[in-house]
Parts: structure tokens; C-alpha cells; sequence
């Protein structure tokens, strides 16, 4: 169970929205309340050798919205997570000039 990964202090941060959660249980409590039938898929995952701390980047689907998500993960000294910082960058239009450089997907 995702449950047992946590630690029972860990926080939770969206720095965009400027919201911090504090605990495992309002962790646990605001992904189950929150709103729509998410999908997540985990596109990339990097750690340090240490085991201290990860990122991920994933894709979440909501219906028929597509979101890309970047994850970033500390771990206390039993392997739990102990802070998750997310950042949810909203796609837009790359500014004119640069065409003949990129490629677009």
C-alpha cells in the first residue's frame, strides 16, 4: 500500500499554488478526495545513489486532458518518503524565431 511508504511527518508542497500539506494522512486524505478520475503514468524516474532523494516526471491524464508533472522526493533513513514538491507547468506557445532550431511535438 502507497500508505506504508510514507512517513507520518512528511510534507507535501505545490509551490505554484503555494500550498503545504503536513502529514501522511492529509496527504493520503487530499489525493483520495481530490477531484476526477486521475490517471498517472511515470514516464521517467532519477535518484541519487544514496537513496535520499528521486524525481519523477509522469504524465497525468483527466479525462481527455493530458498534464505533465515534475516530482521531487526526499527520504528519511528508513526509506520513506518524507517531502514530495510537485510542479504542474501549464504548456503554452514558444515565442516566434526560434523554428528553424526546434523540433515540435
Amino acid at each position: 500500500m502507497f500508505t506504508a511508504t510514507l512517513a507520518v511527518d512528511m510534507v507535501y508542497d505545490l509551490p505554484q499554488s503555494r500550498e503545504r500539506i503536513l502529514g501522511r494522512e492529509r496527504f493520503v486524505r487530499f489525493n483520495r478526495e481530490y477531484p476526477g478520475d486521475w490517471r498517472v503514468r511515470i514516464e521517467r524516474i532519477v535518484a541519487d545513489a544514496e537513496g535520499r532523494q528521486a524525481a519523477a516526471r509522469t504524465l497525468v491524464t483527466v479525462g481527455s486532458e493530458e498534464l505533465h508533472a515534475v516530482h521531487f522526493f526526499t527520504f528519511d533513513a528508513d526509506g520513506r518518503i518524507d517531502t514530495v514538491t510537485d510542479f504542474w507547468p501549464e504548456p503554452y506557445e514558444p515565442p516566434a524565431g526560434r523554428e528553424h532550431l526546434v523540433e515540435r511535438y
